[in-house]
Formats: C-alpha cells, structure tokens, sequence
C-alpha cells in the first residue's frame, strides 16, 4: 500500500514515521509514504495556498487549485481513495481503518487555518474522515492516527494478524484487562483466574471484562447490537452487580 500525504509542514511527519512498527515496515517494504509540500502546487510568485473566506470571517481557507492539482499529480489509479482529514468528516474507526487496508493508494489532505475550500469536499474527495469530535490545529496529526490504524491491517506489518483482530474495536468493544510480571505488586493482585490454565473460563472472564469495561466507558458502543445467550448473561450478572455496588454506596 501506498499513502501520499498532501501538506504544508512535510517535516511534521518525519520522527514518527521513522520508529516503532511503522518504521519497520517502511524499511521492510510493506508499505509506503510519501509526503508532498502543498506549496509546490501553488501558482503565483507567493505560492500561496490560502486566502480570505468569502462572505467575511476570521482565519484563512486553503485554496482549491493548489489541492486539485496535487491529488491530481500523486494520484495512480482511478480507484485511488481520496480523503480529507476535517473536524466536519465522518468518525474513523476500526472498521473504516480494516476497510481502507484493502486499498492499493490513500491520499490523504490534510487541511489548516479555518479549513479548506468547500469545492475540494464537494468535487475531489471521495471521503471526508475526522478521528474525533474536536479541532487540531491542523489534519497532521490526524494524518498519522489515519496511517498508524490503517498500517495495523496490513499483511506484515504487524508480528501476528490475531492480535490486531483481537484489540478493543474489533468485536466493536474495548479490550479486556492485560496483566505481566510481577504477579504481586505493592498489594496489587493479578486475577487468579488467569493462572488457572483452564482456557474456557479465561475467555468467559475476558469477554465479561470487555463487556463491564464497555458498559462502564462506551455505553454507546452496545447500543442497538445484538447478542448471543452466554452475552446476555455476562450483561446480566454485570448489571446485577453494578446495581449492587450503587446500593452499597447510598
């Protein structure tokens, strides 16, 4: 896989994608980045890439010459996935990153100031992805999160492809508790139940950990899924017990 990453500072971009599991597979060859200077497609004497908004405002819009004419230039193939990174995209996620990993080439824009013109949205991307429900300073950062998530899916990239299935989001839920050496630290206790060695009941205390942790934290990640009968009772028995704990704290 390719990703072309279109911008105004190209030197963000250079420590984080030189270490750790990306940087490895940069020198492995299963993947590729390439970073392009958005100023390299502006016209004029200034290559200026920004301007007033029209209507009046504060700040400054990133122009839709210089961005047409980059993805334009970088872009290999017509199927090519064309993405805005904005606060006003779709949420990314799990599923979203799995997909895209099918993908030979990713453009990726990365916008600043107050934005980028409408016309680019409208007319040249084919998704607009925001990877939270807050404002950067700019699409940099968001860039990295986009690659980093993607690269994860990727054959090679990382050392065993059941440990990325099996990360929170996967199964639409968060992660499980993870415990390591030492087994007992300033009266903290691992789980004995992890050192049972019977397999089944470590993946029953697991799943209901996802499923207390969830509850807990991301509510809105159960809402409107379906169930099998031994998850309904694990959520049964959590509820019990939260129900429990509330009682207890009045």
């Amino acid at each position: 896989m390719r990703f072309d990453i279109i911008t105004i500072f190209p030197e963000i971009f250079k420590s984080y994608f030189s270490e750790g599991i990306i940087g490895k597979a940069l020198k492995k060859g299963l993947l590729e980045i390439c970073i392009h200077n958005l100023r390299d497609y502006a016209q004029g004497k200034h290559k200026q890439v920004d301007d007033r908004p029209f209507g009046g405002n504060q700040g400054m819009v990133i122009k839709p010459e210089p961005v047409f004419y980059a993805v334009e230039a970088v872009k290999g193939e017509e199927k090519s996935l064309v993405c805005l990174l904005s606060p006003k995209g779709k949420r990314f996620n799990a599923k979203m990153a799995e997909k895209f990993a099918k993908y030979s080439q990713i453009i990726l824009i990365c916008g600043r100031y107050e934005g980028v013109d409408e016309r680019v949205a409208q007319n040249l991307v084919t998704d607009e992805i925001s990877i939270g429900d807050f404002v950067l300073t700019g699409g940099e950062l968001a860039a990295m999160v986009f690659i980093d998530s993607v690269s994860r899916f990727l054959p090679g990239v990382v050392g065993k492809m059941e440990s990325v299935r099996e990360d929170s989001f996967s199964s639409e839920l968060l992660d499980y508790p993870q415990f390591t050496r030492p087994r007992s630290f300033r009266g903290m206790e691992v789980p004995e139940v992890l050192f049972s060695g019977n397999h089944k009941r470590i993946e029953i205390w697991r799943r209901k950990k996802a499923l207390e942790k969830t509850m807990r934290l991301r509510p809105d990640l159960l809402k409107g899924r379906s169930f099998s009968n031994e998850d309904k009772a694990l959520i049964e028995d959590l509820k019990t017990a939260m129900k429990g704990k509330d009682n207890g704290s009045n």
